[in-house]
């Protein structure tokens, strides 16, 4: 494993109505040149933190790409606006697309590659859709392109826990008491399973539970209290009539224990003109901690071909 060159900075992103200044921070390992391709990293949530995605690191310190990783705005170390809170207008697809062309433009990257786990990937999608002249390729990892058919999903996977688990997050999401450590503990058991299988969970994925702990309102506000009680904005949030339109090579990739299910993944793999598809088997929902080698190799295989 190579040293590679490490920067972080923050970038100025303004947005109509917001009159304090917003910031973008973003992570870079290694360098940007004419003759290389960075890959931008989108991290899930909405509203999860980069934190859990460091992993992505090793493409730079073992095959030499460029990787770029940044908190999305309202979450990490960018801007947060607490304040807006359950404001479903403000929060939306357009902004996070106008986050990551500002990141785009103010990084001066030409030619580029994008991977999106999770809502990352979604976000990967609806960027994809619109035909950008600089993206080389695209990755969607544990991603839906309808939050319908995720939610079918989740409740298939939430019936298979334990019942008493079951009745715990019943209760608790029909007294609306999903804040509690009681509802907290429930999900828990749904996200070792179908989350991510190495427990204790590494000390990135942490960092970033505890960033969504201190300011949820990005997730809460587009998503709802966990990964399968979507209340939230997202929820009729669907492309598949649009996935026609990327045009550039694309991978997906899921884990054999993953939230994000075969049922899921195929309407991408379906519609993408050009496209192929890795499942990893003994994965869930973060390949990249759970078999970490074969998903660099995987990756930078891709990148590379």
């Amino acid at each position: 494993m190579a040293s590679v060159q490490v920067t972080e900075g923050e970038l100025d992103f303004s947005i109509p109505k917001i009159t304090k200044p917003c910031k973008t921070w973003y992570k870079l390992f290694g360098s940007l040149s004419p003759t290389t391709v960075p890959l931008i990293a989108l991290h899930g949530g909405p509203g999860m933190s980069h934190n859990y995605l460091l992993s992505l690191s090793s493409l730079a310190s073992d095959y030499s790409i460029p990787v770029i990783l940044y908190d999305q705005f309202g979450c990490g170390n960018s801007t947060h606006l607490p304040e807006k809170n359950g404001d479903t207008d403000f929060w939306t697809v357009e902004l996070f697309l106008s986050e990551l062309d500002n990141l785009l433009e103010k990084l001066g990257i030409g030619e580029y590659d994008l991977f999106g786990n999770s809502w990352g990937g979604m976000l990967a999608a609806e960027h994809a859709i619109r035909q950008p002249s600089k993206l080389r390729r695209l990755i969607i990892a544990d991603s839906p392109a309808s939050m319908s058919d995720w939610i079918v999903a989740a409740e298939g996977l939430r019936k298979q826990l334990p019942t008493d688990v079951q009745s715990v997050l019943d209760r608790c999401e029909r007294d609306e008491r999903t804040e509690t450590e009681e509802y907290e503990k429930a999900v828990m058991e749904f996200y070792k399973r179908h989350v991510c299988r190495v427990w204790p969970f590494p000390g990135d994925v942490d960092d970033t539970f505890e960033s969504l702990k201190r300011d949820p309102t990005v997730y809460h506000t587009m998503n709802g209290p966990s990964e399968f009680y979507v209340v939230g904005s997202l929820k009729t949030w669907d492309i598949k009539s649009k996935l026609h339109r990327i045009k550039v090579s694309t991978m997906l990739l899921n884990g054999r224990h993953d939230e994000a299910t075969d049922a899921v993944v195929q309407l991408y793999f379906d519609a993408i003109p050009r496209v192929r598809w890795f499942t990893f088997a003994e994965s869930s929902h973060m390949p990249h901690w759970e078999e970490r080698e074969l998903f660099m190799e995987r990756v930078a295989a891709f990148l590379r071909d």
